[in-house]
């Protein structure tokens, strides 16, 4: 009889993975014949353990050979105890998702109307804030296809280290045709490659990993139902996780760079000497963990980026610092079961544009921003759950000499689960605006009010928590906003033909991640 030590788990496991794949390809089988196809599967994955065990068994005996064991499983030469046994870690590691290939996903997709059956201006960053980072709900509010596609491909070496490869290819559009040409935007956002569990990393690097390419930071972290990250750290470069500097301290240490974009050289002493050239922002940051808190330090250096032309008389910063402080609760504010996350964040010169940093080359040497992020998730009854947060920002010269900007956003979204498959979703946006851009680019200084309320009927296969996926929902969102906020620019779309506030929109959208 032959023994069955590890047969039944490992044929378990290999069956439900291949089925859990095999399910997603046919999606009109009967649960029945699902049923028999897992049987079956695991019938065979027995076998394949069966025979196995019985090459093991031989070749203990030491008499494997290409006639003792049947054809279909004969090996071409003699295997080894240990080659065996090797082989079905691997089997075992590539089960788990140690090892070999995986592929994650994020996507969103849905029609975006307004009350003439037309498509609508929207999303997180729609108001005149916006593009200072002033994001609101992003339910019912956003008209775009946006879709992340990350491939990752996992090695596991004998004396222990691992590596991964990561490529992230991204795309977005706002049209709603099936082929967009031009109109689209694919993008390569991230190719690097890691190693971790290195055996000759010893001490504080212990259990540190290293990398190199072009990536988004590990430990970004954001406001889902904003849209918008508390931090945003990328870029190309390299750097080290996980050093243990002390019990309790936990630290991280990179060097990004990121590119602005070229720009026109103005050389007043000398016209004809007019020229285009472009700058490397690098970010030199320290990210160290104490419990639940974090502490990041960012020093940012783009030479030459003070040759840039923003304005009369104004200087762009070639330099900057930037620091955060942010605590990660395991509770809902202390109050109860939960989460929560809160960050203070303070930068100047090129450290002023606080969420993405190192991403705008057109922030003066005397720019300084102050922001600050909270938000938390919990269930208030059985089938009811909330998630409010907070965002705002103060921020002077930032690209003009006096400018001053102000803005803060309340944000609630609410869900009922109603079913094991339905829940409706409720959302509530204010956004207050106060903002003086000083005659920077001919923008005009106003204040005002913004507010959108969304209701949203939801699908989901499983409902439960605001992190699962996937979900589809409709919905219909009512937004209202101050009238002088149509006159601070004409580059937006605030005070547009059918887009001046108190309307309707409606829509339908998919989300999906994985």
């Amino acid at each position: 009889m032959h023994k069955m030590t590890f047969k039944t788990p490992l044929a378990i496991a290999i069956a439900t993975a291949s089925f859990g794949l095999g399910s997603t390809a046919n999606a009109n089988t009967t649960l029945e014949e699902r049923f028999a196809e897992l049987e079956a599967r695991i019938a065979a994955a027995e076998q394949r353990a069966v025979a196995a065990e019985r090459r093991a068994d031989l070749a203990e005996q030491g008499h494997v050979t290409t006639s003792s064991v049947p054809a279909s499983s004969a090996p071409s030469e003699v295997v080894s105890n240990a080659e065996i046994e090797e082989r079905l870690a691997r089997v075992e590691r590539q089960s788990s998702g140690e090892e070999g290939f995986s592929f994650n996903v994020y996507a969103r997709s849905g029609l975006l109307l307004g009350e003439d059956r037309k498509s609508i201006d929207g999303g997180p960053y729609i108001t005149p804030a916006g593009p200072l980072g002033g994001a609101v709900g992003r339910l019912g509010n956003e008209p775009d296809t946006y879709s992340e596609a990350v491939l990752n491909y996992r090695m596991q070496f004998d004396n222990g280290a691992k590596a991964r490869y990561t490529t992230m290819l991204a795309a977005g559009t706002t049209s709603s045709n099936d082929w967009v040409g031009d109109d689209t935007n694919l993008n390569v956002r991230q190719v690097y490659a890691e190693f971790s569990d290195l055996p000759s990393f010893t001490g504080a690097f212990e259990n540190a990993s290293i990398w190199a390419g072009k990536r988004f930071d590990r430990d970004n972290f954001d406001i889902h139902w904003l849209d918008s990250d508390v931090v945003f750290l990328a870029g190309t470069g390299g750097g080290i996780y996980d050093m243990q500097l002390a019990d309790n301290w936990r630290s991280n240490l990179s060097i990004y760079g990121r590119s602005f974009s070229d720009y026109p050289i103005i050389n007043r002493e000398n016209p004809g000497l007019d020229g285009e050239s472009d700058t490397d922002n690098l970010i030199l940051t320290s990210n160290n963990y104490f419990g639940n808190w974090q502490v990041m330090v960012n020093a940012m250096s783009a030479a030459d980026n003070d040759e840039r032309d923003i304005g009369v008389g104004q200087t762009a910063a070639d330099s900057g610092w930037h620091t955060m402080v942010a605590y990660h609760g395991d509770s809902f504010f202390g109050m109860g079961e939960g989460n929560f996350k809160a960050a203070l964040l303070h930068g100047q010169g090129l450290g002023a544009e606080v969420k993405g940093l190192g991403s705008n080359g057109d922030l003066t040497d005397d720019a300084a921003a102050t922001r600050l992020a909270v938000y938390g998730t919990t269930y208030v009854a059985p089938q009811w759950r909330v998630a409010p947060s907070l965002l705002a920002e103060v921020s002077d010269d930032r690209f003009a000499d006096g400018d001053r900007y102000k803005w803060a956003t309340l944000n609630l979204r609410v869900a009922n689960e109603i079913t094991q498959n339905f829940e409706m979703q409720y959302e509530g946006s204010y956004q207050y605006m106060d903002l003086d851009p000083n005659g920077f680019s001919g923008r005009e200084a106003v204040s005002g009010n913004f507010g959108k309320l969304t209701i949203a009927p939801t699908f989901k296969p499983d409902v439960g928590g605001f992190w699962k996926r996937p979900e589809i929902r409709l919905f219909a969102s009512y937004t209202d906003w101050d009238a002088e906020l149509n006159s601070y620019t004409t580059e937006d779309s605030f005070g547009n033909d059918g887009f001046t506030g108190g309307q309707w929109s409606f829509g339908v959208q998919s989300e999906v991640w994985f």
